[in-house]
């Protein structure tokens, strides 16, 4: 299940510098870096995701650096939380092949039989892949700071791979079964848009936390 691949947008920038890379805290291989991008587009609001092992945050071009520091403090601990969150709920790969089952037998009659299902941390550009040969399953561990319901959209979408390997009709319409799947697939796609793009402009007053 292919992801876009992260690319910065054409407007972010630092305020006080040209236009180009945003703030780093951190260092090179830190995971806790966090990169801040500024867009004149973006008016209100403050988004926050996870972007090849670091935290971007992006404000206002309009902020000043106090609510910059004030605003990036804040996702950055949102994220942190949810995260820890999430990864309490979601557990290891035993609770993935759980979870799996579960949601096999629920939407998909029981049909897709997984053989393995864990987590990896090498798969930057797709959220979960399937190898019906040995009916394994294997999921992106960005997915665990993501709500509970994509996980379980990305999950089916796996499953539903070991029985029908290609994208067909057919395919789609096993997919369609879980409730949720076009509220994950547009969660996704936003996700992916936001990373390519640097965050496009939003006129709503809100703080989003998308990865």
């Amino acid at each position: 299940m292919p992801a876009a691949r992260a690319g910065r947008g054409a407007d972010g920038n630092t305020a006080g510098r040209a236009p180009g890379r945003g703030d780093l805290a951190g260092g090179p291989n830190d995971a806790g870096v966090v990169e801040v991008r500024r867009s004149a587009r973006r008016r209100r609001t403050v988004t926050a995701y996870r972007e090849k092992g670091r935290t971007v945050v992006l404000i206002p071009a309009a902020f000043s650096p106090a609510e910059e520091r004030r605003w990036v403090a804040q996702m950055v601990a949102k994220l942190q939380t949810r995260e820890e969150r999430r990864r309490r709920s979601l557990g290891g790969d035993d609770e993935l092949m759980a979870r799996a089952r579960t949601l096999s037998a629920a939407h998909l009659d029981g049909l897709a039989e997984p053989a393995s299902v864990r987590w990896v941390d090498n798969q930057n550009r797709r959220w979960g892949s399937c190898t019906p040969a040995d009916r394994s399953i294997r999921l992106s561990s960005r997915l665990k700071s993501m709500p509970e319901y994509v996980v379980d959209y990305v999950l089916v979408h796996e499953l539903v791979h070991l029985l029908e390997p290609g994208h067909d009709e057919r395919f789609w319409a096993l997919v369609a079964r879980y409730p949720r799947a076009e509220r994950a697939r547009g969660f996704l796609e936003g996700v992916e848009q936001a990373a390519a793009t640097g965050g496009a402009a939003d006129e709503e007053p809100a703080a989003d936390i998308v990865d």
